[in-house]
């Protein structure tokens, strides 16, 4: 070989190596994470340290969020579908009404991680699995006595009761679904509320806002944003009536047709995890898994759960029920 041809072949080699390192070829140069996508309707608050806290655990993985309320998130997957299928690797929804909604398009599911045998059999199914809990509880104003039942909202007591929306807020949804079937309730309990005065308004934060200002003497909420205001100093407080207060909770699936399903079932695996479950309690949110301490649940708080598949089944006449007493 002549000495012309051993430096063009040494060229050759040098500019190739120099070719991978541009395209990120070399160990620490350009990116070369794999990146799945995660919608969900969530909290900022809880669903960022837990998409942060999985990176660094999983550097090699970087979680793309779409963030809306229910009713946004919806509308998205139904564009997905239109436009030709979920653009999503994980959905992390806020209710199992709208994940069963989902499952019965075939969107999510044929899979749960083996850590959500620990979780609660209320809080899952084959298809997804609860990694969060939301429960309606009771605030009032400083200077309204407490209530000690939901019945109590209903009476002369409480005059001017909030209350959100279960057209936008899934929590009230839940709870809709719950006192429906409740003995002693039913929808005559939302017809006697409006009889007496009670308002509806959008979302359980606009509840907590309304009572804090003094707007209205009591309301129904989410634990969180009732415990948030009373710790920041805001004039409330805080009651788990009886029966109790109204489990709702929020499951996460994998997309069926995600093309990252090996990383996105890492990130479900993650969230129900003993660690990630901790990593959401620390953010304030409920979790699921028994045993991981989270934010305040009272010594002895009554707690009760709605029969999902019931109000599945009757979810569109719920609403409907609803809308005729307080409007849609």
């Amino acid at each position: 070989m002549t000495r012309s041809r051993v430096t063009a072949g040494r060229v050759s080699a040098l500019l190739l190596l120099v070719l991978l390192a541009a395209c990120g070829g070399g160990s620490s140069g350009g990116s070369t994470k794999e990146q799945i996508t995660l919608y969900t309707c969530v909290s900022d608050t809880t669903v960022q340290p837990m998409i942060e806290q999985f990176q660094s655990d999983h550097p090699g993985v970087q979680v793309q969020l779409y963030r809306a309320p229910t009713g946004d998130l919806n509308a998205r997957v139904a564009a997905d579908v239109r436009s030709g299928g979920l653009q999503a690797d994980v959905v992390w929804a806020c209710d199992p009404l709208t994940m069963h909604g989902y499952a019965d398009q075939q969107l999510v599911g044929g899979w749960t991680p083996s850590d959500a045998a620990a979780i609660p059999r209320r809080y899952r199914t084959s298809d997804y699995v609860g990694a969060a809990v939301l429960y309606l509880v009771a605030i009032h104003h400083d200077g309204t006595p407490a209530p000690g039942s939901w019945s109590d909202l209903a009476t002369r007591a409480y005059p001017n009761v909030a209350l959100p929306d279960p057209h936008f807020a899934a929590s009230a949804l839940g709870a809709l679904g719950f006192f429906s079937n409740a003995p002693g309730y039913g929808l005559d309990f939302y017809q006697a509320l409006k009889d007496n005065g009670a308002v509806q308004v959008s979302s359980p934060d606009d509840v907590v806002a309304g009572v804090a200002q003094g707007v209205y003497e009591a309301g129904i909420t989410i634990a969180n944003s009732a415990y948030a205001a009373d710790q920041a100093g805001s004039p409330v407080a805080v009651t788990w009536p009886k029966p109790g207060a109204i489990a709702v909770y929020g499951p996460i699936a994998l997309a069926r047709d995600s093309a990252r399903a090996s990383s996105a079932k890492d990130f479900i695996s993650y969230v129900v995890s003993r660690q990630g479950q901790e990593t959401l309690a620390k953010a304030g949110s409920y979790p699921s898994l028994p045993g991981v301490s989270g934010p305040t649940v009272p010594e002895g708080a009554p707690v009760v759960y709605p029969d999902w598949p019931t109000i599945q089944a009757r979810q569109d006449r719920l609403l409907s029920e609803y809308a005729q007493i307080f409007g849609s």
